[in-house]
């Protein structure tokens, strides 16, 4: 059984990372369909990939793994796609928007704001398994969930390991 998806604005940002397969080698930014999910153009999905990757060795990161390949400083990518406040003059109230609400790119430069202000951003994890680097959402109570599922990746991990320790008697 999955994790539940990411709460808010941050479920984008988890089924942008989620697009790709790692295990069936399939890409859903490859169809039409799995682009129009995100609101992608064709001509947009080189730059959706390119975001997806980054985004992904953020999410290893966060769960305490180095990078699984070289790839664009997320920091930079999210630079091109600026935020404003907007204040509504009849009460004065703020809230952050893209320049750009239209852009992916804006999109998630708002739910890594957003995540980043509430701390929900740093439990956004990528699976620990190399095969499957699955994003789902940590809601352990101390926050050190390890795999996208524990029914599957956790228990292939757990089998392995205790194949190793049988195989080392």
């Amino acid at each position: 059984m999955a994790r539940p998806s990411a709460p808010g604005p941050l479920a984008l940002v988890q089924a942008l990372v989620n697009t790709v397969d790692l295990e069936e080698g399939t890409d859903a930014l490859d169809t039409a369909e799995g682009r129009a999910a995100l609101g992608v153009g064709e001509a947009d999905a080189p730059a959706a990939r390119e975001l997806r990757e980054s985004l992904r060795a953020a999410c290893l990161a966060h769960a305490g793994h180095p990078p699984h390949a070289e790839v664009p400083a997320l920091g930079d990518l999210l630079a091109r796609a600026p935020l404003l406040a907007a204040v509504d003059p009849a009460d004065g109230s703020a809230r952050l928007t893209p320049a750009d609400p239209g852009s992916l790119t804006a999109r998630i430069a708002l739910a890594v704001a957003l995540g980043s202000l509430d701390g929900s951003w740093r439990r956004l994890k990528v699976c620990e398994d190399e095969t499957c680097r699955w994003a789902y959402y940590d809601r352990s109570p101390a926050g050190r969930g390890r795999w996208c599922s524990m029914e599957v990746c956790g228990a292939r991990a757990k089998m392995r390991a205790y194949r190793a320790r049988r195989a080392g008697q």
